[in-house]
């Protein structure tokens, strides 16, 4: 039976993020003839219209609301909901990035539908479709289907292939009723900018307790510099103020699935271990044989981090100017 799937897209720092590529895919896969579309809230959204139309989304819904122009829960929530009701989609994609954890509950409590969040496969079953999640930080993971309603969930970024289905994009401006906002949002001060965004980098290079000072993350940046990579931290190194939270991966900071994944000076705490765990390739780099770490590594270097770093990093210049 076909469906009418609507994807809700999002942008960062000026680009569309990976994952709507991804849910995009998604929803050409389980549409089954139906309609797959996407929005794209706040002022400027039409300039995506290219990119979306080479996922075969046949309308881009835009609103250039004045509530819209800067993220809120509040304001994504009524606009999203007004627009699920008017299009009728009967399933419901988005990332489980920040913005879809914070939206996609409220949207789904607003309407009366189910959530399932964080998956990380889906798939057709007897014309159901059944969605994948991790549980118990990443030990386990559950099946689960929707018996009935409206089919929301959210996508985990960098475990879906994005595969470019062109086709002839419709734009649709809509206004929104957003009314009775508690917050306005005024300005936005960034701790930290540029460099690749942690949650959809294809290579990690995070640090731990091992780096010992907030310089000892200088040779990682040169590391992920070459590799074109981003920078990410264990809990135990930010606690200890070597870097910024927002470099936090773990069970109480970002769950990333990078291509590689390259520990260093990280033991590997099962709170860590369960924001990378799902990583393709694991390579941990630490002084100590017994570490956690090595359990779950596909490669593994006993050695210290400040000769071993320097030397992939001048290996891998290598490499890449020969390649």
């Amino acid at each position: 039976m076909s469906k009418n799937v609507l994807v809700v897209a999002e942008t960062k720092n000026g680009k569309l993020r990976n994952v709507s590529f991804e849910a995009l895919t998604i929803a050409q896969s389980v549409a089954d003839g139906g309609e797959v579309a996407a929005v794209l809230f706040g002022s400027g959204a039409a300039a995506y219209l290219e990119e979306i139309s080479r996922y075969g989304a046949a309308r881009l819904y835009v609103s250039d609301h004045e509530a819209l122009s800067t993220y809120t829960a509040e304001a994504y929530t009524q606009a999203l909901a007004s627009l699920i009701q008017e299009v009728q989609a009967d399933i419901i994609l988005m990332g489980n990035t920040a913005i879809g954890k914070e939206v996609a509950p409220r949207v789904a409590a607003r309407m009366g539908m189910g959530l399932i969040s964080d998956c990380t496969s889906v798939e057709t079953n007897e014309g159901n479709l059944v969605f994948t999640r991790p549980i118990y930080a990443g030990k386990a993971f559950e099946k689960k289907t929707f018996c009935k309603g409206k089919e929301f969930a959210t996508l985990r970024p960098n475990n879906f292939e994005k595969v470019i289905k062109p086709a002839q994009t419709e734009l649709v401006s809509f206004q929104p009723e957003i009314q009775d906002l508690r917050k306005i949002v005024k300005e936005i001060v960034k701790k930290t900018a540029g460099g690749v965004d942690l949650s959809e980098a294809k290579i990690i290079v995070s640090g731990g307790r091992g780096v010992k000072s907030a310089e000892g993350f200088q040779p990682l940046r040169e590391l992920a510099e070459v590799l074109g990579g981003a920078v990410g931290a264990s809990r135990g190194a930010c606690d200890a103020e070597y870097c910024d939270y927002s470099l936090q991966i773990g069970q109480t900071g970002k769950v990333v699935t990078p291509d590689l994944y390259i520990a260093c000076g990280i033991s590997g705490a099962i709170q860590h271990l369960a924001g990378m765990s799902s990583s393709k390739i694991i390579v941990a780099i630490n002084k100590d044989p017994e570490a956690p770490i090595f359990q779950v590594a596909d490669y593994g270097i006993v050695g210290d981090l400040f000769e071993v770093v320097p030397m992939l990093t001048k290996e891998f210049k290598k490499a890449l100017v020969t390649s």
